[in-house]
């Protein structure tokens, strides 16, 4: 997760890649404290068709029936491109992230994690190493290959059900649309 400035916010490096993002969330201590009452900060996060619907965690309307809805879709991912440009910053800026780490996965995560770290430095002190607006082509989030397939239920026995988790999504992303869109 990164913020608006290009800082990261938030890294779980202890899953290859090949694990869908939406579990890696659900399995962080993150989204335990967003599922509690007591969220960790204010505001909303932002996320891609293949993340759940969330009163905190925002996604895209899967089929629009209005104008509001679409310039929502618009809205949310022009500024979820925000963290697909830090992770192409954070790529550029480190190029051992650009290929197969070749070091034990405990070391690994130990490198990513040190170059987030580097990297928030950087972007707070003013660093912006290279033109932000450049492409990065080797950084793929094509949305059309996600599988939510592996997205599962919260366990029944939890205080709230997925269905009400959902439901609630749905309502803040419809006041959020009637109130700005």
């Amino acid at each position: 997760m990164c913020d608006a400035d290009l800082c990261i916010t938030n890294c779980v490096a202890k899953w290859p890649g090949s694990v869908h993002d939406a579990r890696i969330l659900r399995e962080s201590p993150i989204f335990s404290a967003f599922e509690s009452i007591q969220k960790p900060v204010s505001g909303l996060i932002l996320g891609d068709s293949g993340y759940m619907l969330r009163d905190w965690l925002l996604t895209p309307i899967l089929n629009t029936q209005s104008r509001k809805e679409d310039a929502y879709n618009r809205a949310l991912c022009g500024t979820r491109c925000t963290v697909e440009r830090c992770i192409g910053i954070l790529k550029r800026r480190w190029h051992c992230l650009h290929t197969e780490l070749r070091v034990s996965p405990h070391k690994a995560c130990q490198i990513i994690c040190a170059c987030v770290v580097l990297h928030n430095f950087a972007t707070r002190s003013g660093d912006l190493w290279m033109d932000e607006d450049e492409s990065d082509d080797s950084y793929d989030d094509d949305d059309d290959d996600d599988d939510a397939s592996d997205i599962q239920p919260v366990a029944d026995n939890q205080p709230i059900s997925e269905q009400m988790r959902v439901a609630a999504g749905k309502a803040a992303r419809d006041r959020l649309i009637q109130n700005f869109f």
